[in-house]
């Protein structure tokens, strides 16, 4: 992948906005859905199915036939377990390859700590790469001389509670395909699996982690209620994750199990969705956000063809320009939006929706790493936060890429734009950091700002 000039987006001015309070921006109404069965027989305990992928293990990896490079445009890491097995490779060409393409940091005790990463080409590639795009330490040692990032990608492990589940990446572009296209990603509720069974009385205290199966369980059903369109299922997740951060912080008198409730029968209620309908969208505002998160991450910085194409198309069918209004270019959005945007997901809704709950499975949201941390608790509101940055910018991609194709707008257009987006931008921790602080200081990282994201 040749790096190309840089493409310029236009700094964006946001104007000061009052930015008034949205429904559930602090106690939502106490209606609902049933939360996770009862046990018959009138106890407290309660069944939650404890929801896990199984989608990975269908994945397998096309090696040259593959349309994408996925060692190209990387920071490999390699832990010293494999920068042992190297320095004990016999002298070979190869040997001596290894030793011009791998900088070191420093030794590690810790057998599982990075201690080198591998100097990239001047075009991104990896220096390692045969030129039939296979790995050179595989062709001749096997997968067992990998580092472990480049054994396992485009594969996320966990084990949580003892039990290991994987997801997958969505940069990697077999991968992005069996997940998005996928008519059923998840197993069937008739699927063997594993029951949490749990007693609602014994909430005490404001601890998340005893709930994470619990909350993964209500998002992703709320991911995948159709009752309500896919922005108001996001605008809910973020209420939700509001009033666990509320619980976390011991603001609020009531227990996790009367959250889940109020949340279930608020769902269920008759009239939600007419009642969060009425929130205004404001079209110019969210265009500019867009455009000022492209813009962070990619003006003055060298990007590749991919990102560079679907740039390209974005800015098309936006009409963005040095010249053009930004109502000019909302409008332009909006119609976008509406004639090529919205007829293409009706059609195809699991698209998004795969999007979502492999998010929410990858990234063990709304914990992320902090799950794995012994003693700390998770920060929901701002996870929700960024969840919404990173699907809105994917969103708006989508939107500009949709007018510049027009009819011709395809499911091709939609993988490879999710699939480019997903690689140089949820994969940057610090665009990531940035784009949080950038909406933070404009007041927009609230229930209000975040739904200016969402709503079109």
């Amino acid at each position: 992948m040749q790096p190309s000039q840089p493409l310029e987006v236009l700094p964006i001015h946001v104007p000061s906005l009052w930015l008034g309070v949205c429904p559930f921006a602090s106690r939502p109404p106490r209606l609902a859905l049933p939360g996770p069965r009862a046990v018959p027989g009138g106890t407290h305990l309660r069944h939650t199915r404890m929801i896990r992928p199984d989608y990975a293990s269908r994945f397998a990896c096309l090696g040259s036939a593959c349309e994408e490079n996925c060692c190209s445009g990387w920071l490999v890491s390699i832990d010293e377990t494999t920068c042992r097995k190297y320095d004990a490779l016999e002298h070979s060409p190869l040997r001596s390859l290894i030793e011009d393409s791998i900088v070191r940091t420093a030794a590690r005790e810790d057998p599982q700590a990075s201690c080198a990463t591998i100097r990239m080409l001047p075009s991104g590639q990896c220096p390692l790469l045969s030129e039939n795009g296979l790995c050179r330490i595989q062709v001749e040692h096997g997968e067992s001389y990998l580092s472990p990032t480049c054994a396992n990608y485009p594969r996320t492990r966990h084990t949580i509670d003892g039990l290991e589940e994987t997801t997958l990446s969505l940069s990697c572009p077999e991968a992005a395909r069996l997940v998005l296209l996928s008519p059923s990603l998840l197993p069937g509720a008739d699927a063997p699996g594993y029951q949490l069974t749990w007693d609602e009385t014994a909430a005490i205290g404001n601890a998340l982690r005893p709930y994470f199966w619990q909350i993964r369980a209500f998002l992703i059903g709320l991911i995948l209620n159709r009752d309500y369109p896919l922005w108001q299922r996001l605008f809910l997740m973020g209420s939700f994750c509001r009033r666990l951060q509320a619980l976390s912080l011991d603001e609020t008198d009531r227990k996790f199990p009367e959250i889940l409730d109020d949340f279930s029968r608020a769902v269920a209620a008759p009239g939600l969705s007419a009642s969060i309908e009425t929130i205004a969208a404001d079209l110019p505002l969210q265009l500019e956000i867009v455009l000022e998160l492209i813009r962070q991450r990619v003006n003055n910085t060298p990007i590749g063809s991919g990102l560079h194409g679907v740039l390209t198309d974005f800015v098309a069918g936006v009409g963005h320009s040095q010249t053009a209004a930004i109502e000019y270019q909302a409008a332009r959005y909006a119609k976008a939006y509406q004639r090529y945007y919205v007829p293409f997901f009706r059609r195809r809704p699991q698209i998004l929706e795969n999007y979502l709950v492999n998010f929410v499975l990858r990234d063990a949201f709304p914990f992320a790493n902090r799950l794995f941390l012994p003693g700390a608790e998770p920060e929901p509101a701002k996870a929700f936060a960024m969840f919404a940055i990173q699907f809105s910018l994917i969103k708006g991609l989508l939107i500009g890429v949709a007018g510049a194709r027009g009819r011709r707008f395809s499911t091709a257009d939609v993988l490879r734009t999710i699939r480019i987006a997903f690689k140089h931008f949820e994969h940057n921790p610090r665009f990531l950091a940035g784009a949080y602080n950038m909406l933070a200081a404009r007041g927009l990282n609230d229930a209000r700002g975040l739904a200016m994201l969402l709503r079109n």
